[in-house]
């Protein structure tokens, strides 16, 4: 019996302790992992491998919160604008210097490129037919222009009586002269230096030509005029015919120069119009000039005169026509 006593209270003293160590320990729970706290001396080794895990559950799920569901902290700084203010911002002075400070980035927006109108290739393309017509028709005439340039022989003989240049010749040959410059002043005035008028098109090319077909026409009038009143009519023809060869030569610069300019790109115009000028000058430097001199050494005269019909007859139509049609040199 008293065996079985003693029995009994160890029995009852076991299921006492354990009972006691159980309510020691304290569980919790975070997402749905048991959290151990207050852990009163050591634990066993697969209690503190299940806090550990439990732990960094609770670490891993703190920092996803952190990243995507808490707001981000406004005074941290945000380096992709920083970037983009560092790389694109302006930092000049009054937006002055903008183009410049862009101009060697490249956008890839592209351009817009000019076109230009197409019955100018129409017109060109006729005022060639036109000059080949006049060739055929008169190849005479034509070959003594073109010797008029090199041979003295041959512009002298254009202000006799047997002049080597009929009338229809030469009335061809001034509307080529009339139409040829008025399509090179019309591309040069819309196409180089963009002036705009108040007509435009076909229609100002058609205004410049007749206007300077008039403008020389007159010029030519008023020689003859001046030449009948100072009785000087021999003169005043040379003189005359020395002009006609130089702008009939000049017609044939102007020519395919207004072929090239309707067809080149803008970028090389400036140099097309540089040796269009050094032509025209040697042109006129070589025969309007040789010729002058040869025919006013024959007649004496005050040189102040020269001057006057020089400046009223010569310079002054020019300095005219560019100051109306408002172009100038670059």
């Amino acid at each position: 019996m008293r065996w079985f006593i003693c029995f009994c209270f160890i029995v009852f003293a076991q299921c006492f302790a354990a009972y006691a160590q159980q309510d020691s320990v304290v569980t919790t729970t975070t997402d749905s992992v048991p959290v151990r706290a207050r852990v009163r001396g050591p634990l066993p080794f697969l209690d503190s491998v299940a806090h550990a895990a439990a732990m960094q559950q609770k670490y891993v799920s703190d920092s996803l919160s952190m990243i995507y569901i808490v707001k981000p902290d406004p005074l941290r700084t945000n380096m992709f604008v920083d970037s983009i203010l560092k790389a694109d911002a302006y930092k000049g002075t009054q937006y002055l210097d903008l183009s410049s400070s862009r101009s060697k980035k490249i956008q890839g927006y592209g351009h817009v490129r000019p076109s230009r109108d197409p019955w100018v290739i129409a017109i060109i393309i006729g005022l060639l037919l036109f000059s080949a017509a006049i060739n055929i028709a008169a190849t005479k005439d034509m070959s003594n222009i073109f010797q008029s340039f090199y041979n003295k022989r041959s512009m002298l003989q254009a202000g006799k009586e047997d002049s080597p240049i009929n009338v229809w010749t030469f009335i061809g040959l001034f509307l080529l002269f009339g139409f040829t410059f008025g399509i090179f002043l019309y591309l040069l005035t819309t196409g180089f230096y963009k002036v705009y008028y108040t007509i435009s098109g076909f229609q100002l090319f058609m205004t410049l030509s007749l206007v300077i077909i008039m403008l020389f026409a007159t010029k030519f009038l008023v020689l003859k005029f001046l030449g009948f009143i100072f009785d000087i009519n021999k003169l005043v023809n040379e003189y005359i015919s020395a002009l006609s060869l130089t702008y009939f030569n000049i017609t044939f610069v102007f020519l395919p120069v207004a072929l090239c300019f309707s067809l080149i790109a803008d970028k090389y115009i400036s140099y097309l119009l540089a040796i269009t000028l050094l032509l025209v000058v040697i042109i006129f430097v070589w025969q309007y000039l040789r010729s002058s001199v040869s025919i006013i050494s024959n007649f004496r005269f005050h040189k102040f005169y020269l001057f006057v019909y020089l400046c009223a007859l010569e310079i002054c139509p020019i300095l005219i026509l560019i100051k109306a049609l408002n172009i100038g040199f670059r």
